[in-house]
C-alpha cells in the first residue's frame, strides 16, 4: 500500500483549473520531486494534500485512510506536515520556542492535566523539551536555539521551519522549496538534512526549483505543466525527456545529467 496516493485530483479556482486529475503515488522511504513550471500547480497539490485547501474533485489517501478536505491539524496528527514557500515563524519567539509551539500538536496532554500541572503533565513537557532540544541539534541549530527568529539567517529559518515540521513525528513530510533564496554552502547544508531526515523514516515529497537538488536527493520526479502531470520517473529519465526540457529545463539541460 502506498504511504500517499492521490487520485485524479483537480482543483478549479473560478474559471482556471489549476490541477487536473493528477494519479500520484508516494511509496514509504521515497524522496519525490514534484517540479514544473511557476504556475504549474505545485503548490496546490500541497495546499490539496496537507489540508489547506480542499480539492474541487478527486481524492487524497493517506497510509490508505482518505483523508481528503481534512483540516491541517488533523492532517498533522495523523503523520503528515509540511513547510511552505514564505517562512512561516513566531518572530518574536527564539527558535526552541518556535519547535515546542510546534510540538503540541502531538503533546497528548488533556488541558487540565495542564491547568493542574500533574506529575504527567510535567514529564510530558520535559519530554517534548528535550525532543525540540534535540530537533534544533539535529537542523544545525544547537548554538542557535535561544535567539529570536528573526535574528536568524534566512538559511537557519528554513531549517528551523523544517524542525518545526518535524518535531510532530512526521511519516510524511512536504516540503516547499525548501532551499529558496539559499547560498550555495546553505544549500548544501540543507541537502545533507533532507537525506539524513529520509534516513531518519520519514518519507519526504518536494517542490523545488533547484534542479541540482532534485536530481541529487530525489529517487523519482513529477513534472506538471499547466496543472496536468507531463512525465514521472527516475532523475535520469527525466532530465533527457524532450518534453519537459521544452516545457522547464530548457534546451542542453540533458548534457548536465
Amino acid at each position: 500500500m502506498a504511504l500517499l496516493e492521490l487520485r485524479k485530483l483537480t482543483k478549479v479556482f473560478g474559471g482556471l483549473t489549476a490541477v487536473r486529475d493528477l494519479d500520484l503515488s508516494i511509496e514509504h522511504g521515497e524522496i519525490v520531486g514534484l517540479i514544473g513550471p511557476n504556475g504549474a500547480g505545485k503548490t496546490t497539490v500541497f495546499n490539496a494534500i496537507s489540508g489547506v485547501s480542499s480539492p474541487t474533485t478527486g481524492r487524497v489517501f493517506f497510509k490508505g485512510e482518505d483523508i481528503t478536505g481534512l483540516k491541517p491539524h488533523s492532517v498533522a496528527r495523523k503523520g503528515l506536515t509540511r513547510t511552505f514557500q514564505i517562512t512561516t515563524l513566531f518572530s518574536e519567539f527564539t527558535a526552541l520556542e518556535n519547535i515546542r509551539l510546534g510540538s503540541y500538536l502531538v503533546a497528548g496532554v488533556g488541558f487540565w492535566a495542564a491547568v493542574f500541572n500533574t506529575l504527567r503533565s510535567r514529564k510530558r513537557e520535559d519530554e517534548l523539551s528535550q525532543r525540540a532540544a534535540e530537533l534544533a541539534e539535529f537542523m544545525g541549530l544547537g548554538g542557535r536555539q535561544n535567539e529570536v527568529a528573526k535574528n536568524l539567517s534566512h538559511g537557519h529559518q528554513r531549517a528551523l521551519e523544517m524542525a518545526i515540521a518535524l518535531v510532530a513525528n512526521p511519516e510524511l513530510l512536504l516540503l516547499d522549496e525548501p532551499v529558496a533564496g539559499m547560498s550555495l554552502e546553505e544549500t548544501s547544508e540543507m541537502m545533507r538534512k533532507i537525506r539524513a531526515t529520509q534516513e531518519r523514516g520519514v518519507t519526504i515529497l518536494l517542490v523545488e526549483h533547484d534542479m541540482k537538488l532534485v536530481m541529487d536527493v530525489c529517487s523519482r520526479i513529477c513534472v506538471l505543466n499547466f496543472g496536468a502531470k507531463l512525465a514521472e520517473g527516475n532523475p535520469q529519465a527525466i532530465c533527457a525527456n524532450r518534453e519537459v526540457i521544452a516545457a522547464y529545463l530548457g534546451s542542453g539541460y540533458e548534457h548536465k545529467c
